[in-house]
């Protein structure tokens, strides 16, 4: 039990501590320690936790980690996992919120943010490469064009309709209840 919080801990520790850009720029983090290194989920259960995260309000890397972490300890491993997730990040903000103050006009810090764009870009699309594989599974006739509309009709609403995120996310959760089911 202590070997598996004390992993839980170091795992999403890592993963949070190298992660820049956010949430979704350490999901492929997450799933490399979850997955590739100890091992608690496959890549196919990665993925639908994934999805029924992103499905949730709140960011997507407590989530994660307070599910991974219930999922191999129960409510200790989700507290630890939580706690990776949150105090270094939290600590590493409030030590150097001065100092950034200070080097906010750096052209060395200016340089070095413009140059980890790129890698973020890259982070995110790798894992939307790997989503699409759960995102659009092949289905029976109509059904396997489903997911694909859904995907350009939220696209076109969110990016060109400027309409709010939230009525796509409610109404792919309504189609897929409905006609995606099983």
């Amino acid at each position: 039990m202590w070997s598996d919080l004390w992993n839980l801990f170091i795992s999403f520790g890592r993963a949070t501590l190298l992660g820049y850009g956010g949430g979704p720029s350490i999901i492929p983090l997450y799933e490399h320690e979850v997955v590739d290194r100890m091992k608690w989920m496959t890549t196919e259960e990665f993925g639908s936790t994934l999805g029924f995260g992103n499905a949730l309000p709140g960011p997507i890397a407590t989530k994660l980690a307070a599910y991974i972490g219930f999922k191999v300890a129960g409510w200790a491993g989700a507290a630890v996992a939580l706690a990776a997730v949150v105090l270094p990040t939290a600590l590493l903000m409030v030590a150097l919120i001065g100092v950034m103050a200070k080097l906010q006009n750096n052209p060395y810090v200016k340089g070095m943010i413009r140059g980890i764009q790129p890698v973020i870009f890259v982070m995110l699309a790798m894992l939307a490469f790997d989503f699409a594989k759960y995102a659009f599974k092949p289905g029976p006739g109509l059904i396997s064009f489903l997911p694909f509309a859904l995907a350009c009709g939220y696209f076109i609403m969110v990016q060109y309709l400027q309409l709010n995120a939230v009525w796509g996310i409610v109404g792919a959760l309504v189609i897929g209840a409905f006609f995606l089911k099983g």
